[in-house]
């Protein structure tokens, strides 16, 4: 561009010399310039030799000698008006303000001093006396993948414009539950219903768990399908339990950070842009149907951006996949006291001399009505010692336990009528708070 420039200003010069009484708009029309171009350039080359080239290049707009300070009383008196604002505004000023005030002082005035007349000045001054203080910008760790198919993200998310059989329900008429990878992206499971709740939802877990095997870690948000009541001193929910007689570890986000399982929240993403918002489906049939091919075509042809995939589809990333260890014939029931040994509990004793952990009933003492107690979990002894001042007050047995081992079938069975009756508790619960 500057090439070019200097080209039409040695033009505009060679007919200034050849031309000397043709006008501004003449000039404008043999260039091809504007006549605001030319006026300007008439003005600085009139009188130049033809030999001068240097004249016609741009000048730099740069300062060519540094502006005169601020006096340190300009300096305190910004300093003074963002420390101490006045009556007027009772509230920490901004550099627009500030310049409005520092603009009024007539002491500075009559004084003669160089006042800042951008807000950027103001700004720059205030940051360079620590009475605005930046952040550090953040520093985005790498995160660290474990081995495919070793850690699986769990969670739900609605279907929109999809119509449940339910017509009572207001929100979640249709949801999507999915299950990925985080080590391979892979999407493992992919299901849909109009009726998710605690028991559904087990048995939404416990079928990808018995087609595709037992991965070492599961990852989930505190829905309460998931993980029961809110209250943190609960004892595991009926998923919880059966995840971990299982032999699956539990890695439960806590509240407000969907960053903590990144894979699921980014494969919704997808999901929503690339299957649901083009198919459309209306209801829970519709949905399978359009979720059953998207899944075929998620791990199979659609190119994946994930560092592990490398633009490619996650099947095609990982096409030999370890073997997971399948569901075993015998399950443990009362494996997961080991995940809560040692956890204490806090709770008051009520006007008939017990306390309720769980869904079960325990008696103290009458006398300690309306005390607190604590509850200390020992799981090798399969007991609760209860404890008041540091003083132990009573030793009682876990109830609610089985003590054998049981077929998976019949375990399973049994999950789901706990899972049925602490569905039932929530919405007990959910109806008291609402009244």
């Amino acid at each position: 561009m500057e090439e070019q420039w200097v080209i039409d200003r040695a033009k505009l010069r060679q007919l200034l010399h050849e031309q000397p009484n043709g006008s501004v708009q003449q000039y404008a029309q043999t260039i091809g310039r504007s006549r605001k171009w030319v006026q300007k350039w008439k003005h600085r080359l009139q009188g130049t030799t033809l030999d001068d080239d240097g004249v016609l290049h741009s000048q730099s707009r740069a300062r060519r000698r540094r502006p005169e300070p601020y006096h340190p009383e300009v300096i305190a008196r910004i300093l003074e008006l963002r420390d101490s604002p006045p009556d007027p505004v009772p509230r920490k000023l901004g550099a627009p303000a500030i310049r409005y005030f520092l603009h009024q002082d007539t002491q500075l005035q009559a004084k003669g001093y160089r006042l800042p007349r951008s807000t950027c000045t103001i700004h720059k001054i205030l940051t360079r006396h620590q009475r605005i203080l930046h952040s550090l910008p953040l520093e985005h760790a790498l995160f660290e993948r474990p081995p495919a198919m070793d850690t699986w993200e769990i969670d739900f998310t609605d279907v929109p414009g999809g119509q449940g059989r339910n017509p009572d329900k207001q929100q979640h008429q249709v949801e999507a539950f999915a299950v990925v990878d985080r080590g391979s992206s892979i999407l493992v499971d992919l299901q849909s219903s109009d009726e998710y709740h605690t028991e559904t939802a087990l048995v939404a877990i416990a079928g990808t768990l018995v087609t595709h095997g037992l991965p070492r870690c599961v990852v989930m948000d505190r829905d309460p399908r998931l993980v029961g009541s809110s209250t943190s001193d609960e004892f595991p929910s009926a998923v919880m339990r059966f995840l971990l007689n299982l032999g699956i570890t539990l890695d439960i986000c806590p509240p407000h950070r969907p960053d903590l399982k990144p894979f699921v929240e980014r494969y919704f993403r997808t999901l929503k842009t690339e299957c649901i918002q083009v198919k459309q489906p209306v209801d829970v049939a519709q949905t399978r149907e359009a979720f059953a091919q998207h899944h075929a075509t998620y791990n199979h042809e659609r190119p994946n951006q994930s560092k592990v995939c490398g633009n490619r589809p996650p099947l095609v990333a990982f096409p030999i996949l370890p073997i997971l260890p399948s569901i075993p014939t015998q399950v443990n029931p009362d494996a997961w006291l080991l995940s809560c040994h040692r956890r204490l509990f806090k709770r008051r004793v009520t006007a008939n001399g017990t306390i309720q952990i769980d869904r079960f009933r325990y008696y103290v003492q009458r006398d300690l009505v309306g005390r607190y107690v604590l509850c200390k979990l020992d799981a090798h002894r399969q007991v609760l010692e209860i404890s008041l001042d540091n003083r132990l007050v009573k030793t009682v047995p876990i109830r609610g336990l089985y003590h054998d081992l049981l077929e998976f079938g019949l375990y399973l069975d049994l999950m789901l009528k706990e899972a049925a009756a602490e569905q039932r508790r929530l919405q007990r619960k959910q109806r008291l708070r609402a009244a």
